[in-house]
């Protein structure tokens, strides 16, 4: 370790107009950063490898870019890369220029990064906005969601007929269909996703706000092959919807709920 590599380090960056941090609460070095040239909301942010405590560098100089979001949050959106103090304001250009490879949400058109959870996400969380309006312009269908939870449970309840045999069959028949019937919804490659816990054809659980995914394909058998962006819920991936279709005999699985327009599941003709 060095002051002389130290002094350097410093000059280099005050003369890019970086400014230093009084403090880094992630280590005992001094982080310096500046405004992206070019890029909205985008710092480049060096860490000068220079301690805190004796002054001193030893020429291993980090520099990656952050997008701050809405609530003023650091999010890394490149990987830190590493040089020494003769390639630093080579590497820095460098690093500036990868700001174009960061993909963009196509909603909120912040910068998108890797979460703790392996997946790539919208760095302003903007999918947590969706889910409220979602919750307030659609009040009726939860309503009706309930009444036939309800409905359900009271018929339960109820005892049934000993009917003649003849009935019976008939019974058993009308049963066989009911439960045969195909549930389908048009799925599209692009719709904006969550999922939603059903039983048989009764709503239990809407997801929106803890699961959100992309629809990328839909082949001619109702297949869907889906990006899905976040998951903060216990639900594991191979869990979540694949295609476009269920039967009403199914048990407690998931179903899509599209949130980029508006999507009824139906019977199937």
């Amino acid at each position: 370790m060095s002051k002389v590599i130290a002094r350097q380090i410093d000059n280099i960056l005050k003369g890019d107009k970086f400014l230093r941090h009084k403090q880094n609460k992630k280590g005992n070095t001094a982080i310096y950063s500046r405004k992206h040239p070019t890029a909205k909301s985008v710092r480049v942010v060096v860490d000068s490898s220079i301690d805190l405590a004796s002054g001193k560098a030893n020429s291993r100089v980090g520099v990656k870019l952050v997008y701050i979001n809405r609530a003023k949050s650091w999010r890394e959106i490149t990987r830190e890369c590493i040089t020494d103090a003769r390639g630093l304001a080579s590497l820095i250009k460098k690093v500036e220029a990868a700001e174009k490879l960061v993909k963009t949400c196509k909603f909120c058109k912040a910068k998108k990064f890797k979460a703790k959870t392996g997946n790539t996400v919208c760095a302003n969380a903007c999918w947590t906005a969706w889910s409220g309006k979602k919750k307030s312009a659609s009040p009726k269908k939860k309503t009706s969601q309930k009444i036939t939870a309800s409905a359900v449970k009271k018929a339960a309840k109820t005892p049934p007929r000993k009917p003649q045999k003849k009935s019976s069959q008939k019974s058993s028949q009308k049963k066989s269909q009911k439960s045969s019937k195909k549930i389908v919804a048009e799925i599209l490659p692009g719709d904006l996703v969550t999922a939603e816990l059903i039983h048989c054809d009764v709503f239990k659980q809407d997801m929106t706000g803890s699961i959100l995914g992309v629809v990328m394909s839909v082949d001619k058998y109702g297949r869907v092959k889906t990006n899905w962006t976040a998951n903060t819920s216990t639900v594991p991936e191979w869990e979540l919807p694949n295609t476009d279709h269920y039967h009403v005999h199914m048990a407690n699985h998931y179903r899509f709920k599209v949130l980029s327009r508006s999507v009824e599941w139906a019977e199937a003709a």
